[in-house]
């Protein structure tokens, strides 16, 4: 038996330069003659053609073009198809090296086989190669080396010209790599062109070894396709291709090189520099495909207007892959329709990081909460009039094993948008109902102090919050005055039906209904007086402007002042409580204290703390200006 091994397939057009194909025989002859020694009798002469007639005769005038060598590598005879087929002299190739005539030394793992062939370690050697003909044009031939008898003592050298094969093979290639609507290169074909530009023999020698891509998707193409039939859709497809190559060739005349243009698949084409000079070249080559996308088109009649979105990517070659390339791109272009499409969007790692990162987290939060990767902090709420805490908000951590202690603003917005909101506030309701219970029992001579717990909306429509609640009241043993539950204004304001119904609910239960954020929302009076709210908490971008520290980096703002004292005015005239947040220094504690505000909450106060550190506050007379904070 013999096996074969091939060699890399020749390239074509613009694929890599031209290397030749081998396809070498591996198994050793089934009766190899022992090597010669010295006291062998030596070699017969060689015939200039197998020894029987009827073999010469066929030797001589078979089309296919042959050659007998001895063991030595030399043609001893050669027929007439062969000096043909080379464009030789037949009288010159008997006593030539076969090896230069077919070309079979330049290729170090083909000139091994040969050679180990000629001392019969060998049953056969089948290649393809590359020849220079003397006429100068290139010719493709499939050279067969096989033993002759043993009686022959050489071996039978035969090549077949397979040009009109291989062309046959560059068209069908050349149909496979391309895309039939735009004639460019398609996404196999690209691929295959990056895979190469990524080689380290590509970009270690000569150029910048940087690369960039600007992979760019087409705005509001699914329209033209949808009211003007796939033909016209096409047609700009075909148009667009056109525009882009043209903005790739005046690219390529600016600099070395011309960019690969190729359509990935639909409206999405990727524009590929190789030897990129940094970020500047990209920037400049994605706003003149913009510029040339948004010129109007005209086709068969019609006037269309189309924008793109770009997604640009630079970098060191080294250290990348295709696939880390193109998730760049296909990001960054995300970005690019994100931030407003008919843009280019320059990949930032940061911004890559971060979405990575909330993948990470969205994927482990529902699993997070089963293993108790969550934990309560605690804020105090302290009544501006006896310094004294009131309640305590409670504010959801979670103690993520890879990214350390992440505060809401990082996870809630995904709990939210996977449902794992409603496990999670559940969660978060019951373990802080039950340590309000806990601090009433540890201090019975104080006055209880209530737990305000944030609750969103979804909970409301993909929960019974109500049961949720009136459960955990009883569970816990908490009387429900001492629970106060926060919505935001936005989502307050802008809900109706069941989440309205719910609060009602949960009010006329005794339990206090908070509007946190207030000020920033939709702030529609007249909605409010019709709401079950009973506290509002002023949103801190209004109490930061109470700076009258005489080191206060701007001047106070009046205007805060006036309109926090007609907010808090509004509220006691509608028999609410009202808290401000982001209370920070004595001065703005003391204008609130003055407006009437009833309690605060802030860093003056104390940052949010552990359960512990709050029963060494109830323990205390008063909350003097930080002392909550460790």
């Amino acid at each position: 038996m013999s096996g074969t091994s091939e060699g890399p397939a020749p390239a074509t057009e613009i694929d890599r330069p031209n290397v030749t194909e081998s396809e070498i025989t591996t198994s050793p002859r089934a009766e190899s003659p022992p090597p010669s020694s010295p006291s062998a009798p030596p070699s017969p002469s060689y015939r200039s053609a197998p020894s029987s007639p009827s073999y010469r005769s066929v030797f001589t005038a078979a089309p296919l073009a042959m050659a007998v060598v001895d063991r030595e590598g030399t043609v001893t005879g050669a027929n007439t198809a062969l000096a043909t087929l080379l464009g030789r002299d037949p009288e010159t190739l008997a006593g030539a090296v076969a090896a230069d005539l077919v070309d079979l030394a330049s290729d170090t793992r083909v000139r091994h086989a040969y050679q180990e062939l000629l001392r019969g370690r060998r049953a056969g050697l089948h290649c393809t190669r590359r020849l220079k003909h003397p006429e100068g044009h290139a010719l493709w031939v499939r050279v067969t080396v096989t033993p002759l008898p043993a009686d022959d003592e050489g071996v039978l050298l035969s090549v077949a010209d397979i040009g009109d094969h291989r062309e046959l093979q560059a068209q069908l290639r050349h149909l496979r790599m391309h895309d039939p609507v735009t004639r460019l290169p398609n996404r196999t074909l690209f691929l295959e062109r990056l895979t190469a530009a990524l080689e380290a023999e590509s970009y270690e020698e000569s150029g910048t070894g940087r690369i960039g891509l600007c992979y760019l998707d087409l705005d509001g193409f699914k329209a033209v396709n949808d009211t003007l039939g796939h033909r016209v859709g096409d047609q700009l497809l075909a148009a667009v291709a056109e525009r882009l190559t043209r903005c790739a060739e005046e690219a390529g005349r600016a600099r070395t090189g011309t960019p690969l243009v190729a359509r990935l698949g639909g409206d999405e084409f990727a524009l590929l520099v190789e030897d990129s000079t940094g970020t500047e070249q990209l920037a400049d080559l994605a706003e003149s495909l913009l510029d040339a996308v948004q010129a109007p088109f005209d086709l068969s009649g019609r006037r269309l207007s189309v924008s793109a979105s770009i997604g640009v990517v630079e970098r060191h070659a080294a250290g990348t892959t295709p696939t880390a390339l193109m998730q760049a791109a296909d990001t960054t272009l995300y970005w690019a329709k994100a931030d407003g499409k008919a843009r280019w969007t320059l990949f930032d790692p940061e911004r890559n990081a971060s979405r990575v990162t909330r993948q990470a987290l969205a994927s482990t939060l529902r699993p997070a909460i089963d293993r108790g990767e969550f934990a309560l902090e605690y804020q105090p709420l302290v009544g501006m009039e006896d310094d004294r805490v009131h309640g305590v908000e409670a504010l959801v951590r979670w103690h993520h094993p890879r990214f350390g202690t992440l505060t809401p603003n990082r996870f809630i917005s995904l709990a939210e948008e996977d449902g794992s909101i409603v496990p999670l506030g559940r969660w978060v309701l019951r373990t802080a109902c039950r340590q309000a219970r806990d601090w009433q029992v540890e201090h019975p001579d104080e006055p209880p102090i209530f737990v305000s717990v944030n609750v969103a909306v979804r909970q409301v429509w993909d929960s019974d919050l109500v049961a949720d609640v009136a459960d955990t009241l009883e569970e816990t043993g908490l009387a429900p005055h001492l629970l106060q539950l926060e919505l935001t204004e936005s989502a307050v304001m802008g809900s109706s039906g069941r989440p309205i119904e719910a609060l009602k609910a949960l009010s006329d239960m005794g339990v206090r209904i908070a509007i946190d954020d207030f000020g920033t929302g939709y702030s529609n009076l007249a909605y409010l007086s019709r709401l079950p709210v009973s506290v509002l908490k002023l949103d801190g971008s209004f109490v930061r402007g109470f700076q009258y520290e005489e080191r206060a980096a701007a001047p106070p703002n009046p205007a805060d002042e006036v309109i926090v004292e007609a907010m808090v005015q509004l509220a006691h005239r509608l028999g609410l409580t009202v808290t401000a947040e982001c209370v920070e220094t004595s001065a703005q504690a003391t204008r609130l204290r003055r407006i009437g505000c009833d309690t605060g909450q802030g860093w003056l106060y104390s940052r949010p703390v552990s359960p512990d550190r709050i029963s060494e506050l109830l323990g205390t007379p008063g909350v003097q200006a930080g002392v909550g904070n460790p």
